[in-house]
């Protein structure tokens, strides 16, 4: 019988948006995991001392792509439900369970947000904000695209954990993830076409051969470093961004 209630669930969700506030390299998330489910804890074990217990165990090392935590959040506080009813499990279990849910939570969540939403909601917003020559709509779009999406999971997760268990990754939620993720990587294509065809020929008038060279080879040099390690695709992008805003300055000044 579910001893959890849904406000239970939603305080954990809450509390997974502080998961890395105390970050270390000895546990990483490990203190962050513990705060975030102490709610569970507190609802299932009413004596202090086996849930100072059970609270400390979860202090243990924990890492993983910290949306999709939420998940590994629910799937945990459903087997600590569990643990408390004297149904099974124990401390090696919740390890086992940490360590499994960690590593493929982290896989699956950085190719979903780092190298999918990420850079799908750059594009769009750029695209907004060139077509409709208002950076706040763009930078707006952009916010929304990635934030939205991050916000839905982080709440929404710890519910799906808890009601699949431990199990939840060997279903149809890990299925839906990589066809939702494979459609925004053909929509981001897309949208990057449009995106460069925009750049070259603006309201369907193509820009000077200078700017179109200097577009294809700007272009060409972020696929290619962006295969590189070093520099960091961040780094391009703060150098092409100062680059771009002092020839704006030298733009207005002469």
């Amino acid at each position: 019988m579910s001893r959890l209630r849904r406000a239970t669930l939603f305080r954990i969700g809450l509390r997974a948006n502080l998961l890395q506030a105390t970050w270390n390299f000895e546990r990483q998330q490990g203190l962050g995991w513990a705060f975030a489910l102490a709610p569970a804890l507190r609802a299932l074990y009413p004596d202090r001392a086996e849930r100072v217990d059970r609270l400390a165990e979860h202090t243990a090392y924990f890492n993983t792509q910290p949306t999709l935590a939420s998940i590994a959040l629910g799937a945990a506080a459903r087997l600590e439900e569990e643990r408390s009813q004297g149904l099974g499990g124990d401390a090696e279990g919740m390890a086992r369970l940490k360590s499994v849910l960690g590593s493929t939570l982290a896989a699956v969540g950085d190719r979903l947000f780092w190298f999918t939403l990420r850079p799908f909601a750059a594009v769009l917003g750029v695209l907004l904000a060139m077509v409709n020559r208002e950076p706040l709509m763009g930078a707006a779009a952009m916010w929304a695209m990635y934030a939205i999406p991050h916000l839905v999971l982080r709440f929404t997760g710890v519910g799906w954990g808890y009601r699949e268990g431990p199990g939840i990754l060997s279903g149809a939620f890990r299925v839906r993830l990589e066809r939702a993720m494979r459609w925004i990587a053909v929509v981001g294509c897309a949208l990057l076409g449009i995106l460069l065809a925009w750049a070259l020929a603006p309201a369907g008038e193509p820009r000077a051969i200078e700017v179109q060279s200097a577009l294809a080879g700007g272009l060409g040099l972020g696929l290619l470093t962006a295969q590189r390690a070093r520099p960091s695709p961040t780094r391009w992008a703060l150098a092409l961004g100062i680059l771009a805003l002092g020839l704006v300055l030298l733009r207005r000044g002469a």
